[in-house]
């Protein structure tokens, strides 16, 4: 048994040793690790509060609409209309209105742009005249020259996806794309397409 102590004792005190002789390097090493990620520079964020500015003005839109949604529908309406868009806040948001014409009847529609300075991210809430009621916050950002919104909403009894798609943005035309998903983001289908020309002074 004495044996044994022994022995434990003499490996003990050899990982003490050691411990002691490599203590002097481990300190001073970690002030410089923390001096060193002290001194890299975090990456800017990126702000974009002025990435909607591209939609201000008065704009010639067709859209095409999809009448039936997540059912294999391939029926489409066309309508031609006029888009106003303003800002609000100095342009930290914006107020949109559309109204457009189709065989079936007059549409009009009010979207509100909301930006986050904290989240660095913009909002859109949609409002159609003939139910007056909000739809849930798509909620996104602008990469590349690209804007991407995601919500989550109620549509025919089942919770779904939404993706709202800002693209082909340049001075005097771009593209907005509303696209459902219901098996969680695996496929989208397209249902709200319009193309925007920015209409002559």
């Amino acid at each position: 048994m004495k044996l044994l102590w022994s022995i434990g004792s003499y490996f003990a005190l050899c990982a003490l040793g050691c411990l002691l002789q490599t203590l002097p390097t481990i300190m001073q090493a970690a002030p410089v690790a923390a001096k060193s990620q002290q001194q890299q520079p975090q990456e800017a964020q990126r702000d974009g509060q002025h990435d909607f500015d591209f939609n201000l003005g008065t704009w010639h839109t067709h859209i095409k609409r999809l009448e039936h949604p997540l059912t294999g529908s391939n029926s489409w309406v066309e309508m031609q209309g006029t888009v106003v868009v303003r800002k609000v806040w100095d342009g930290r948001a914006q107020l949109e209105e559309i109204e457009a014409d189709a065989p079936s009847g007059h549409f009009e529609g009010l979207t509100l742009f909301l930006y986050n300075p904290a989240a660095r991210q913009w909002s859109q809430i949609f409002s159609k005249s003939d139910d007056g009621t909000l739809s849930q916050p798509a909620i996104g950002e602008f990469k590349n020259g690209r804007g991407e919104f995601y919500d989550q909403e109620p549509y025919n009894d089942r919770t779904i996806l939404v993706r709202i798609v800002w693209s082909d943005i340049t001075a005097n035309s771009h593209r907005f794309e509303q696209s459902f998903s219901d098996d969680g983001g695996k496929t989208w289908e397209p249902n709200f397409v319009a193309t925007l020309t920015r209409a002559r002074p």
